[in-house]
């Protein structure tokens, strides 16, 4: 009788924090999170949550879909352009607490909030104009998925980028699958296990970002964009490329993990995740001790089904990848709890000591990941 009467309290609260949420949407005017602008034949779209340091949200995907399919077969819009508002962020994330509220009380919130983002990640993957996302501030997650896919991503000295879904007990998704394995060598596999941040030049010298122009220059930049007569994908690189050449900001300093680079080669290829952290523990450098130590903090099964996204991912087309990346947020959102937990412990409470479940990676079975890949039938996600 009293688990009955907890649950049904935790499902209210969660129904209570739900409409919350969704009030503090609401009560934004139509469309302010989104402001769209045709400057001569360019599509402007910025994101418009600064205080939210611009996290992406239900509403914004809804107004960003239409928008870029509308511009794409629009014959007066050559080019399309994409920013964040407020200096510090272009986008931190999805709104996931949103979405974890949601799944705790069954709301369709928790299947479609993933379903339609990751549509919306496909058409920047495969959108026939010049694609410019100006990545200038804070980018994460799903900030990742609005401009990773795109032709040109142009990072400055402020972007700090990161993909830090294992803390949470999720997986680097948005096509994360996808673009990871084909940086160089381990790297990508690195970032996603272990949410390592990159900032500024070294974005661009990863390969995340395409290009690397000095914050200041920015508004030049997107001016001297709209104004291209006709913004080819060749005259884009062209003006990207020279405000590039006059970006010297950091240009002296090495990569940040230019001294690791062979290092994470070598202990980050393995056939598992406790094969990566033998390596690591092995090696006993401070370095790997380091990052043995981070991935000690994150949750197991998320270390491994992100282990195992990556190795398939790197066969995989884009569309291939996110139709598997959709399995795997339902799997995340219904199979386990970390997600929950971790979403608790980082973003809702702040306390940041997750009690994940199961606690090691011995405990976590391969089957218990296999399950987490399976279709989903009629439910899976079409492109």
């Amino acid at each position: 009788m009293s688990i009955t009467i907890l649950n049904s309290t935790h499902r209210l609260r969660s129904l209570c924090r739900l409409q919350s949420i969704r009030g503090q949407m609401m009560t934004s005017q139509a469309g302010a999170e989104i402001l769209v602008e045709k400057v001569g034949n360019a599509g402007v779209i910025t994101l418009n949550r600064p205080k939210a340091l611009n996290a992406l949200n239900m509403n914004m995907i809804r107004l960003i879909y239409p928008q870029l399919k509308k511009w794409e077969t629009d014959k007066e819009t050559d080019i399309v352009i994409i920013k964040g508002a407020g200096g510090k962020a272009f986008c931190a994330g999805g709104d996931i607490r949103a979405v974890t509220e949601a799944g705790k009380v069954g709301d369709p919130l928790a299947k479609n909030f993933f379903r339609e983002e990751y549509i919306l990640n496909n058409t920047i993957g495969t959108y026939q104009k010049p694609y410019v996302a100006l990545i200038d501030g804070i980018t994460m997650g799903g900030g990742v998925g609005l401009s990773v896919h795109g032709r040109f991503r142009v990072a400055t000295e402020k972007t700090l980028f990161a993909m830090p879904e294992t803390a949470i007990g999720l997986f680097p998704d948005v096509g994360g699958g996808y673009f990871l394995p084909r940086l160089q060598g381990q790297l990508g596999l690195f970032l996603a296990l272990t949410g390592f941040r990159l900032k500024g030049r070294d974005v661009q010298r990863a390969g995340v970002a395409s290009h690397f122009v000095e914050s200041q220059k920015i508004a030049a930049l997107e001016k001297e964009l709209v104004d291209l007569k006709t913004p080819s994908i060749e005259e884009v690189s062209r003006v990207l490329d020279s405000y590039q050449k006059r970006s010297s900001l950091d240009a002296e300093k090495p990569f940040v993990l230019e001294q690791h680079i062979d290092v994470i080669d070598k202990l980050f290829q393995s056939n598992s995740v406790e094969g990566i952290v033998h390596n690591l523990k092995t090696d006993g450098s401070p370095f790997a001790q380091k990052q043995a130590e981070t991935l000690a903090k994150m949750s197991p099964t998320s270390l491994k089904i992100t282990f195992k996204q990556l190795q398939a991912g790197g066969a995989m087309s884009l569309q291939e990848v996110l139709v598997m990346e959709y399995r795997l947020s339902q799997a995340c959102m219904v199979k386990g709890s970390d997600f929950y937990e971790g979403v608790r412990a980082v973003l809702v409470d702040k306390d940041h000591s997750p009690k994940w479940s199961p606690s090691t990676l011995k405990e976590v079975s391969e089957q218990s990941v296999e399950d987490c890949f399976s279709s989903l039938g009629d439910l899976d996600l079409k492109l």
